[in-house]
């Protein structure tokens, strides 16, 4: 088999750790899913017939993110297209955050949907928005620092992760998969944020996503904890959602320097209107 040989070191360690996880997943021992309980989070004051406002509100942004990251790629896309021997986008990557920033916008619709009346299958329904969103950035992030060919297949893995880890914790109650996904994929875009970026990467700021991410893992912690603290102001769950949806800016913030010099060298591309 020729194929091993071919693999630089990074695509090798990315598929031992693939197989790190999947084996713990499957051969590890159940993580029970923690009761939801009657008051899941601390803040369930509702705003006129809205339920549990501010956690549902407050994903608002992953949908205004979301949206504002697909028309780039679309303006990007067509101001390629009007230049006459453009150099050639990385469309690995640009597929990934095609992913990435359509996942954003279910991510707001399930989250949404799972804090209007948590319960289990709206849990469910809120991890599989996260599963998308989470795949493009690890296949972004696995362009960016491993190689460009390792990207997509890299995504469509990680959905195929996320997916079944989510299934798997809605029927049995096992958390053990889904947390492997959450932190094992963390653990992953931590330490290629570590690495040098390869040729053709997109100028990605993975150490800024990383930040922001876990930021709203603390803000999560302490949900109840800040909205005391803010005098019933807002509450650790909802600045959870306003600051994760601020980890995806980094990614926006390279496709706007892409399109930047994309305009540069073509005076007669499409105008910047997205």
């Amino acid at each position: 088999m020729s194929l091993p040989s071919s693999l630089s070191h990074r695509e090798r360690a990315l598929l031992a750790l693939a197989a790190l996880l999947s084996v713990a997943a499957v051969f590890g021992p159940a993580v029970p899913t923690p009761a939801l309980g009657s008051a899941p989070f601390a803040d369930g004051r509702p705003w006129g017939a809205l339920p549990n406002a501010m956690d549902v509100l407050s994903n608002l942004p992953f949908a205004v993110v979301g949206i504002w990251g697909l028309r780039w790629l679309h303006w990007l896309g067509r101001a390629h297209d009007a230049q006459q021997d453009a150099e050639p986008l990385p469309f690995d990557a640009l597929d990934c955050a095609w992913m990435f920033f359509a996942g954003l916008i279910l991510t707001a619709l399930g989250s949404a949907f799972y804090h209007l009346q948590p319960d289990p299958t709206r849990l469910a329904a809120d991890r599989a928005g996260m599963a998308v969103a989470f795949a493009g950035l690890v296949g972004v992030a696995v362009c960016e620092r491993v190689s460009a060919r390792a990207g997509w297949p890299a995504a469509w893995v990680a959905l195929a992760g996320g997916l079944l880890a989510a299934a798997i914790c809605h029927r049995s109650g096992n958390a053990l998969p889904w947390a492997l996904v959450q932190f094992g994929g963390l653990a992953l875009v931590l330490a290629l944020a570590l690495a040098r970026p390869v040729p053709g990467a997109i100028g990605l700021r993975l150490g800024r996503v990383v930040f922001f991410y876990a930021l709203a893992k603390l803000f999560e912690l302490a949900d109840p904890a800040i909205l005391e603290a803010t005098q019933q102001l807002v509450s650790g769950h909802s600045l959870k959602h306003l600051t994760a949806a601020l980890a995806a800016l980094p990614v926006l913030h390279a496709l706007q320097a892409m399109g930047r010099q994309t305009l540069r060298h073509n005076s007669g591309a499409a105008p910047l209107t997205a």
